[in-house]
This record gives C-alpha cells, structure tokens and sequence, in this order.
C-alpha cells in the first residue's frame, strides 16, 4: 500500500490549470500504452476505442453549493453545502469564528435564513425554508476547487459543468468529462463505441487531504451513487462481445467497481467509503480516463493501483516535463488495467 509521502511529487504551481481551454475537446491526452508514453490531443480518443467498447460517464450536476452569510450576531459564515439530504435540508460545511449550536438561524447570500440542526460529522444539518435546489439555483456560488484562484464567473458556470450533466448533487465536478463536447460525442457514436451512465455525487471530501502517513488508518470520504439496471446490462453486454470498459474519471471508476464488490456488478444506490490502493483487484473497468490529481491524493493512489505505482510515477515526471495542464481544468491520460 505504501506510506503517504511515497505518493509526493513537486508541480509547478504554472502548470496548475486555472481557466479551461476555449473548446473542451482542445486538451491533451497523455496515452499510457504500456511502456510507452505517448502524447496526443484528447480528439485522438475516437482512434484509441473500438466498436462494442463501453464508455461509461458519471452523469452528476454540480450545485452552486457556497454561500456567504451572517449570523444574527453579526458574525461572518462561509456554508459549503456537501449533500442534499431531503428537499428542505442538508449537510455543509460551515466556517465562522464560532461553531454554530444547534437552532442558530444564519442569513445566506442576504436572501433567506437558515437553521442549524444536529451535527453529523465534521458536517452541520441546515434546515432551509424553502426547496433546496431552488434557493442552491438562485442564490448560490459554483464552488470551484481550492486550488483555482479566481471566483466563479459566467464562463466556469457553463464550463465546470459536463454537457451530460443530469443529476443535480454534486459540489466538485467530473472533471475528466469536462474534455466531451457534443462534436466529440458525435464522433464517438459514430464509431460504434457505446455510451452509459452512473451516478456519483462528489463531495468536498474529495479535496481532502489524507493526514496519516500509515494509510491503512485513512478513513475514505462517503459519497453516494446510484447505477440502473440498463447499465449494469450495458456492462454485461460489453464484456460478452469481448469490449473494453472504459470509466469517463475517477468518480464513474469508484461508482462501478463499489457496484461490482460482490464479484457481480448490481444495480442500486449506496454510500460508498471504498478506498482504492495499490494491490486492489478491479472488478468491472478495463480502462479510465481521467485528469492529473493532487500530490498525496487518494485519487492518485488510485490510478497507482490500475496501472502500477511506478508506472504512474514516470507518467506524472513525463506530463511535468512536457508541460501537461494539471487538475481540474487541465488534460487528461487514458489508462489501461495493468493486473
């Protein structure tokens, strides 16, 4: 498995991606063909894939999760919402000077009020006067990763949003869908590649950091995701006809491979805590499209699992070298299972 600082590595802060391209498909692919590392353009994909091949994208809306607000004290709250529990409540992070007890009322975006419930977690349950989606939609902000130094504007609005998106939930994007257009989808179709989908809210635990250099102590961030039963069937279909799977981003991986822990990949809704490393044993996806990930990730753990941590080390040294965009808004690899 490794210790957390064999999964560190020195970026450029230049090479740390913070506006997208002005097309979605203009980005790099870095080809990790066995040995051989092999820089395209990301359209190249349509020339990678064959018919019966399966690409399966997580088909998640990302909310306007961060809101700005006060409390009646007139002290400062910064709210992250993290999951939508029901259509009137959910679980956020909330910054202030001071924790908030349960039954504080805080105002948000200077629009409607607030009232915090019970902890669950390191999360608070906020209580919202009307339909959440409604108020998230009106009067919430994209929020954008950390590591992206600009706020949200229009343009990340459309952007930061895959153009499949379906299901509202998410706070942080798929980014490895980012790089689809309707063009490139076309193209895809055309080849006789096959398309499905899954759903996997990501959370903000996504950008957390992992604090024990032992691991085996990590606790994975939860985050819920649902598959129906055409997928499971689209799955089935692909590995008959001798076709590859191929997960559009980390997020579509961790939604198959959670289904697929009994051996049999199931239909159904879950949380899922599944904290892939080195020596796991993928079940369901023969290939992974994804972007760049963050120093000591476990997204980067992951993709030393599919293809071998030293493989991934002479990948991330290759795309530093060549200047590859890192990150959310940045190019992507295609990956093929090294068992």
């Amino acid at each position: 498995m490794h210790n957390l600082s064999d999964y560190d590595f020195d970026l450029p802060p230049e090479l740390i991606a913070q506006t997208p391209l002005s097309e979605r498909s203009a980005s790099r692919l870095l080809h990790v063909d066995g040995e051989q590392l092999i820089d395209r353009q990301f359209t190249d994909i349509v020339d990678l894939l064959n018919v019966y091949d399966l690409l399966v994208f997580n088909d998640t809306r990302v909310l306007k999760a961060r809101f700005f607000g006060i409390k009646r004290t007139g002290g400062k709250v910064e709210v992250l919402v993290e999951r939508v529990v029901d259509n009137r409540s959910v679980h956020a992070q909330v910054r202030a000077s001071k924790s908030p007890s349960a039954g504080t009322r805080i105002r948000l975006a200077d629009a409607f009020d607030v009232v915090v419930g019970e902890r669950v977690g390191e999360f608070y349950t906020l209580q919202f006067p009307t339909d959440v989606f409604e108020l998230i939609e009106a009067y919430g902000r994209l929020p954008l990763p950390p590591y992206i130094e600009h706020d949200a504007d229009a343009f990340d609005e459309t952007r930061y949003q895959t153009v499949y998106a379906q299901h509202a939930g998410a706070v942080a994007a798929p980014t490895a869908g980012l790089h689809f257009d309707q063009a490139l989808l076309e193209r895809l179709r055309q080849r006789g590649v096959g398309f499905a989908y899954v759903t996997l809210h990501v959370g903000a635990g996504t950008f957390q950091p992992v604090r024990s250099e032992n691991l085996a102590e990590h606790k994975m961030h939860s985050e819920w995701y649902t598959i129906g039963q055409a997928t499971v069937d689209a799955v089935a279909a692909t590995k008959a006809a001798s076709g590859k799977v191929i997960a559009i981003g980390t997020t579509s991986l961790r939604a198959l491979e959670s289904a697929s822990q009994s051996g049999v990949m199931q239909a159904g809704s879950a949380d899922t805590e599944l904290f892939i490393t080195p020596g796991y044993a993928f079940k369901t996806v023969d290939r992974l499209v994804t972007n760049f990930h963050l120093p000591k990730s476990t997204l980067l753990m992951l993709v030393s699992a599919f293809v071998g941590y030293e493989r991934i080390r002479s990948t991330y040294a290759h795309a530093i070298a060549q200047r590859y965009r890192f990150f959310s808004y940045g190019d992507a690899m295609l990956l093929t299972y090294n068992v």
